[in-house]
């Protein structure tokens, strides 16, 4: 007597199972950055035994806004908070360049993905790292010593 609604709800249940596991399977999703700032230091190129070299170099960016009552630009204190990122390159041609090209205070935009991982360091405790991975670096030109 139970026995058949029983069964068509599960039969329901698996179907739909099986629609959610299908489309979970063609969802897309998106891991993309792009960052504008300036080289905190000269790049350095790593080499792990049997893997690729890694070029690697940090980027500053700058979070600028205004305290106070006033949204008026003569009103108000400015704060700004900066934030350092790890950038590493492992495209054979764009890591060369960055290597070569990359220098200490020039600014830069980068576009890339975001990686969480983990390493051991010396003292063989664990430490989480985040790094952007860069697919592409555009130079930018620094007015400030084109001036000079």
């Amino acid at each position: 007597m139970f026995r058949r609604p029983v069964l068509q709800v599960f039969h329901q249940f698996v179907r739909h199972e099986s629609e959610i596991a299908s489309s979970l399977v063609l969802e897309r999703s998106l891991n993309r950055v792009q960052l504008l700032g300036r080289v905190g230091q000269d790049p350095v190129m790593r080499q792990v035994e049997g893997k690729n070299p890694v070029t690697i170099f940090s980027l500053a960016t700058n979070e600028m806004w205004r305290s106070g009552e006033s949204e008026v630009y003569q009103m108000g204190d400015v704060s700004q908070k900066t934030t350092w990122h790890r950038i590493s390159v492992f495209r054979p041609g764009l890591r060369d360049v960055a290597y070569q090209y990359v220098k200490k205070g020039s600014r830069i935009y980068v576009e890339g993905k975001v990686d969480y991982g983990e390493y051991t360091d010396k003292n063989n405790v664990r430490r989480q790292a985040t790094t952007i991975i860069a697919d592409n670096i555009i130079f930018l030109s620094d007015q400030t010593k084109e001036k000079a």
